[in-house]
């Protein structure tokens, strides 16, 4: 598998994915609401995105196919992160977010991350760190759950310790 930064040729790839796994995170399955939802998932859309300056995306290729994708805003929102129905539960996920959240503390995130997770990836959320903060909720047809991940804090050295007794 590989990893790389996505640039906007991926954006009808990743579109067609988020669409393709839409029934994972939906509210009905006839997908009524979605519509605003589904509009800032298009194509045009996602190129827009990964062209801003305070997005950051990469995808997942195996064998040189996409199969995944992983996107931050401001280097704290967790917005996608999506993997192809045939490769789930191989690890894909994790490693796109191991990218991510690396990329977005070597930028300077020092305190956390945001999410908001479907009810189907709660417990790929939950391994990964990230605690419930909000009851589960629906808005333009999309069930999720608010989620925060908290980085540890920096450990004190001794040097900066105040010297006891």
């Amino acid at each position: 598998m590989q990893i790389r930064p996505a640039n906007v040729k991926d954006a009808s790839a990743i579109s067609d994915l988020i669409k393709r796994l839409s029934p994972f995170f939906i509210a009905h399955p006839d997908g009524a609401g979605t519509e605003p939802f589904f509009a800032k998932m298009s194509a045009e859309k996602t190129a827009q995105l990964i062209s801003s300056s305070n997005c950051s995306y990469w995808v997942a290729e195996v064998d040189g196919q996409f199969v995944g994708v992983v996107a931050m805003r401001d280097h704290t929102h967790l917005f996608h992160l999506f993997v192809d129905e045939r490769f789930h539960r191989m690890g894909i996920a994790t490693q796109l977010w191991n990218v991510a959240k690396a990329y977005a503390q070597k930028a300077g995130n020092e305190q956390g991350f945001t999410v908001n997770s479907s009810p189907y990836a709660l417990q790929l959320y939950e391994r990964l760190g990230f605690k419930a903060v909000g009851e589960r909720s629906e808005k333009d047809g999309i069930l999720f759950i608010p989620m925060y991940l908290s980085l540890p804090a920096q450990e004190v050295s001794q040097r900066d310790e105040p010297a006891g007794d």
